[in-house]
C-alpha cells in the first residue's frame, strides 16, 4: 500500500506561482513512480508531469512545458511540483499518483494510488 497526501494549493492570480507538495508512505519510495494529474471542472482528468519508472527523467504535458517543474526529495518521501507562470487555464484539482510497475506514464489507468487531490486556482 502506498499513501500520498498532497498539499499547497490555493488561490493566485495569473502570472503568479505555487509548489504542491505529494508526501507518500507506505512501501519503499524507490519501489514506485509518482506522476502529477489534474482535472478541471467538466473535463478529464488528465497528465501533467512525471518521472520515469527509473526516476532519471522527467516528462511534462505539452500545455505546461516550460512553465512546470516535478521534484523529488527522497530523504523526506516527498515529490514537488513547482507551478510559474501561472493561466486560469491551470485551475483545476491536483492529484499525485503512484504506480508500482513501469507502463504508460500518460495514462490514468497506469496508475494504482492515488492522493485525494488538492484545489488550485488561477484568477485573471
Amino acid at each position: 500500500q502506498v499513501q500520498l497526501v498532497e498539499s499547497g494549493g490555493g488561490l493566485v492570480q495569473a502570472g503568479g506561482s505555487l509548489r504542491l507538495s505529494c508526501a507518500a508512505s507506505g512501501r519503499t519510495f524507490s519501489s514506485y513512480a509518482i506522476s502529477w494529474f489534474r482535472q478541471a471542472p467538466g473535463k478529464e482528468r488528465e497528465f501533467v508531469a512525471g518521472f520515469t519508472w527509473g526516476g532519471d527523467s522527467t516528462y511534462y504535458a505539452d500545455a505546461v512545458k516550460g512553465r512546470f517543474t516535478t521534484s523529488r526529495d527522497n530523504a523526506k518521501n516527498t515529490v514537488y511540483l513547482q507551478m510559474n507562470s501561472l493561466k486560469p487555464e491551470d485551475t483545476a484539482v491536483y492529484y499525485c499518483a503512484a504506480r508500482i510497475s513501469a507502463g504508460r506514464f500518460r495514462e490514468r489507468s497506469s496508475y494504482n494510488y492515488w492522493g485525494q487531490g488538492t484545489q488550485v486556482t488561477v484568477s485573471s
